[in-house]
């Protein structure tokens, strides 16, 4: 099974990363400042037949999605050692098919966030070698 030291190790990795990207680099060091800097400003061009930006739905920001999903795997992991934990008291409400089923979802819901934390990490790492 998996233990709660293991999602602590990847939350641990993914600050890491997150750490360097803000730290490390910088917007000019890509060569991205006016691009970075009109998505600061939230300008928008005028373009003729194209609606105001007020229209458009606020769609949320990486970080807090990245973080959504953490949440959710980490609930997941919580419910199924919440199931297990009251099935072994002998909780005449929980069943070993419950049990089983939680920790499956959890298990399947940690092995793909830490495929999307390998894929993160290595996009990084392919970013920081590309030449300026």
């Amino acid at each position: 099974m998996i233990e709660r030291a293991d999602i602590s190790g990847v939350l641990t990795q993914i600050r890491s990363a997150q750490s360097q990207i803000n730290h490390g680099m910088n917007a000019s060091q890509v060569g991205l400042s006016p691009l970075v800097s009109g998505l600061q400003e939230n300008s928008i061009n005028s373009v003729s037949g194209v609606s105001a930006a007020s229209d458009v739905k606020e769609v949320p920001s990486f970080a807090s999605m990245l973080k959504q999903a953490i949440d959710n795997v980490n609930g997941h992991q919580q419910q199924a050692s919440d199931l297990r934990t009251r099935y072994e008291m002998g909780d005449p409400d929980v069943d070993i098919v419950n049990v089983m089923i939680s920790a499956q979802k959890s298990s399947v819901a940690f092995e793909a966030m830490s495929q999307v934390r390998t894929r993160l990490v290595s996009a990084y790492q392919e970013v920081m070698r590309m030449s300026i």
